[in-house]
């Protein structure tokens, strides 16, 4: 799913671009392999290079359970992972003003629209007809890291810097569709009760 998200989230800013009369410039990619003599550096070349940073568990969404009932019966499943991805938005553009048209573009587009559905987002047939994509749910939020971060992470990744925005993408959630275990389902539940306690009977209105 991570691919897919970042997938959708890349495709959803080109097509606000375009709408906008400039040219779809947003690339996936690691932006560390700009100046390596790596395959895809070249491709990165004049683009808005879009690169996952890092992702962390969205942790108070643990302990939830995370049954399903199928064919009458019901599948226990391990818990499901909600992550956050920080992901940042580089430019590579030729000329330096343009780096910042489009950034700008950037931030223009996630502050009119930071929620992503499949109601809402353009549909990318091979990545739903592979993956079985039918749902997910995410949000962008700008991120600003501090002045010492901002070094870290550009230091991280080659030491150039380029006019960038950060974003906190959540959640994105992983599962592997497979149960742990299966049980009966209950159905019943109104006999069990009643052999708990078969001598029990209600109060008399004398005994009140």
């Amino acid at each position: 799913m991570l691919y897919e998200a970042l997938e959708i989230l890349r495709n959803e800013v080109n097509v606000f671009l375009y709408q906008e009369g400039l040219e779809q410039k947003v690339v996936l990619d690691n932006i560390a392999l700009l100046e390596s003599e790596h395959e895809s550096a070249a491709g990165m070349n004049n683009s808005i290079v879009l690169t996952l940073l890092t992702i962390d568990e969205e942790t108070t969404l643990r302990n939830f359970t995370n049954n399903r009932i199928v064919g009458g019966k019901t599948e226990i499943r391990n818990e499901k992972i909600n992550l956050n991805l920080y992901v940042l938005f580089s430019g590579n553009l030729t000329l330096y003003k343009n780096s910042l048209i489009y950034i700008s573009k950037v931030l223009q587009f996630f502050q009119g629209k930071n929620l992503f559905t499949p109601s809402n987002s353009q549909r990318i047939e091979s990545i739903y007809n592979a993956n079985g994509l039918n749902d997910f749910r995410f949000t962008m939020e700008l991120y600003t890291p501090t002045f010492e971060d901002l070094n870290y992470i550009w230091g991280t990744l080659g030491g150039k810097q380029f006019p960038s925005a950060l974003y906190k993408m959540s959640l994105v959630t992983i599962e592997h569709n497979v149960p742990v275990t299966e049980s009966a389902l209950i159905t019943q539940t109104r006999n069990v009760v009643n052999n708990l306690s078969p001598n029990l009977d209600p109060p008399q209105p004398s005994e009140l």
